[in-house]
């Protein structure tokens, strides 16, 4: 009796763990463009992160800060996709030549946060 009760509780804790699994689940990067750790020849003039999950625009959005100049941050206007899983950014004038940090946070429904940098080069 006692190894069926055992049995019975283990199986309800496992269903239960795998019910819940999916609100374990975070948005995470899945690519870039431009790619990490890229060279690009021409300047983006517009650069997109896609993530895994949908995310809650309000508290999803990037910086593009150029190392190399003391970390001076750029200006760039981020949107949400409508389909809510990528995030992408029109920098307000052309990039120069040089080195870049995209850094990003994202919230995805379940209300958790991440973030995260993606390096890339012009020139």
């Amino acid at each position: 009796m006692k190894n069926h009760l055992f049995s019975l509780v283990a199986f309800v804790g496992a269903s239960t763990l795998l019910a819940t699994s999916p609100a374990w689940a975070h948005a995470h990067l899945v690519s870039s463009n431009p790619a990490a750790n890229a060279t690009v020849s021409t300047a983006p003039k517009m650069i997109t992160l896609s993530f895994s999950e949908k995310l809650v625009p309000a508290f999803s959005k990037f910086d593009l800060i150029m190392p190399e100049h003391g970390g001076m941050k750029l200006a760039v206007k981020t949107s949400v996709s409508t389909d809510g899983k990528s995030i992408t950014g029109v920098p307000e004038a052309a990039l120069m030549k040089g080195a870049y940090k995209i850094v990003w946070t994202a919230a995805s429904a379940d209300g958790h946060k991440m973030s995260g940098e993606v390096a890339f080069k012009v020139g």
